[in-house]
């Protein structure tokens, strides 16, 4: 078995990228689709009618508007550009005839903007190339219209074109749902273990000025979602001007252990689509993020031109990103609002009627294939103050996997708790995990049968970013189940060094289930084990003060 936690080798070039990071505030370049739109391209620029509005097909019709662009910002300093291939997924291109050319475009795109950073880079300044990435014309969580796996499956295609042209990092911008991006991380995953070696990953977001993105998430929800990813950096671009951005570049500086980007737009666009903020207008705000040292990388979204990224060169001139801080010891949840699990908020209650074992008029709406019927439990335990929503479907008379892709098609657009996935099937536990906007909660591992059950749900929870419930039982043939305070805290201790050290699972995602339900027997034996189970939780917080408990 590979070891889960051996990562893949950067390129010795993603060095020098790693330092300039270190050693200053890194500038981004500005807009392309606005920029393209003032040079008054016409239909034929595009190759006809039918291809017009197709920015990324410029670089085959016109890369000399492309390069000119990519040269005009790389002229006012900027140390990234980006390449032409925001709309670069099959799937998007598709909407002009043009997927069966992605990878030519794809690749055209990079290597003229790879051509353009390299003939600007000098040893004192070397210029980068982002991977431009959007989030295609499907928000999957809000409009559908495609699966997470079509979605996996047209990030990779883009994304191996990208790596070929000579991108220095991906960017995943723009994001409004995050399954979208997950689908994005997932496609990039599996580039990196085909060639072997992995490039850094960035994602940029767009918070609308409702306060969250398209798909309802918060920066925190967000945050907790992606805690899992090494990311280059995450930011904010595109939807409104900096002043906007201001609370959410915030909380992503203080939640720490991210390099934060901010990239706005030039204000927000009048009712004649035009920018109105100047470059002045535009770096006086973004001053107090760099005077507070919330961001590492700035750079310019709709609107914005190369005087804004002129004006943002001289701004961050000399000034020193503020080292990362150590993410907090946070044990952080996610559905599409976060939710931090911390004392002062005790007690966190999981719903359980969703549950076709404990609940009879749930098992009966989902056997009659009620499924948005069944969805309005989860709706009203959210309403009776549940904080999150145990999930099972495992009715040995049904097919889990349907019914509980059926059933969260519907669950997922009623709640905003994090969702507990309880199964024993790890492609029911996976697909689960691909409906799920934030970070989950597995329930449940043990080590009842040894390593088995770690060694098919662990890579799961490393894959997709999910925390686990632990319950305090193991392999022992004659004392299995830990009934005794020091049996809970020896099996908790087993389990924790197999789940932090073997299999890197951080200590705030393991919550541990001390097996309170021998108190509710009858059964002589476990007489006085009510007790033995506030004792072994008292023992186990001492041990593991990282980690969290549930009955």
């Amino acid at each position: 078995m590979q070891n889960p936690q051996a990562k893949l080798p950067y390129p010795s070039k993603t060095t020098f990228l790693f330092e300039s990071l270190n050693h200053r505030i890194l500038v981004l370049d500005g807009a392309m689709g606005t920029a393209i739109q003032a040079k008054n391209l016409t239909a034929s620029d595009f190759g006809g009618a039918d291809l017009e509005g197709c920015n990324e097909y410029l670089v085959v019709t016109r890369p000399d508007v492309i390069r000119s662009i990519h040269e005009d910002y790389l002229r006012a300093g900027c140390d990234i550009i980006e390449s032409n291939t925001f709309g670069g997924t099959p799937l998007v291109l598709d909407e002009y005839g043009l997927g069966s050319r992605a990878h030519e475009i794809n690749l055209k795109a990079t290597r003229l903007a790879r051509e353009a950073a390299d003939r600007f880079s000098t040893p004192e300044h070397p210029r980068f190339v982002a991977g431009s990435i959007g989030p295609t014309t499907k928000a999957i969580s809000v409009t559908g219209g495609v699966t997470f796996e079509a979605l996996i499956d047209n990030f990779y295609a883009q994304s191996k074109s990208l790596l070929e042209g000579g991108v220095d990092y991906f960017l995943l911008e723009t994001c409004q749902d995050t399954r979208n991006i997950k689908a994005g991380t997932l496609a990039l995953q599996k580039l990196f273990d085909e060639v072997g070696y992995q490039l850094p990953i960035a994602v940029s977001v767009t918070i609308e000025p409702t306060g969250t993105m398209l798909a309802g998430q918060s920066v925190e929800a967000l945050y907790a979602a992606l805690s899992h990813l090494d990311l280059l950096y995450i930011g904010l671009n595109c939807a409104t001007g900096p002043e906007f951005m201001t609370d959410h570049i915030r909380s992503l500086a203080q939640l720490g252990g991210f390099r934060v980007a901010c990239v706005p737009n030039a204000g927000l666009p009048d009712e004649n689509g035009h920018y109105l903020e100047t470059p002045e207008m535009v770096t006086q705000v973004m001053s107090r993020f760099v005077e507070k040292g919330w961001v590492h990388l700035v750079g310019g979204c709709c609107g914005t031109h190369a005087g804004h990224i002129h004006s943002m060169c001289e701004l961050v001139r000399d000034v020193l990103p503020c080292a990362l801080s150590n993410t907090q010891s946070r044990s952080l949840l996610s559905g599409v609002d976060a939710l931090e699990i911390t004392d002062d908020m005790r007690p966190i209650i999981v719903g359980e009627r969703t549950n076709v074992i404990g609940s009879k008029k749930f098992k009966t709406l989902i056997c009659d294939e009620q499924f948005e019927e069944a969805s309005e439990i989860a709706r009203s335990q959210i309403k009776n103050g549940a904080h999150i929503i145990d999930v099972c479907l495992a009715n040995p008379d049904r097919v889990e996997i349907e019914d509980m892709r059926n059933f969260l098609e519907f669950a997922v657009k009623k709640i905003r708790a994090p969702l507990m996935i309880d199964s024993t099937d790890s492609e029911v536990i996976e697909l689960a995990l691909t409906y799920c906007q934030g970070k989950a909660i597995i329930n449940s591992i043990n080590l009842e049968d040894g390593e088995e059950r770690f060694e098919s749900v662990l890579p799961l929870a490393k894959k997709y970013g999910a925390a686990l419930v632990v319950g305090t039982i193991d392999d022992d043939p004659i004392h299995g189940m830990g009934v005794t305070r020091e049996r809970k805290l020896a099996i908790a201790e087993r389990s924790y060094h197999l789940l932090t050290e073997k299999y890197g699972i951080p200590a705030t995602d393991i919550y541990w289930d001390p097996l309170v339900f021998p108190c509710a027997t009858g059964d002589q034996q476990y007489v006085g084990s009510a007790v033995e189970t506030i004792e072994g939780i008292r023992l186990i917080k001492k041990r593991f003060p990282q980690t969290r408990t549930i009955l």
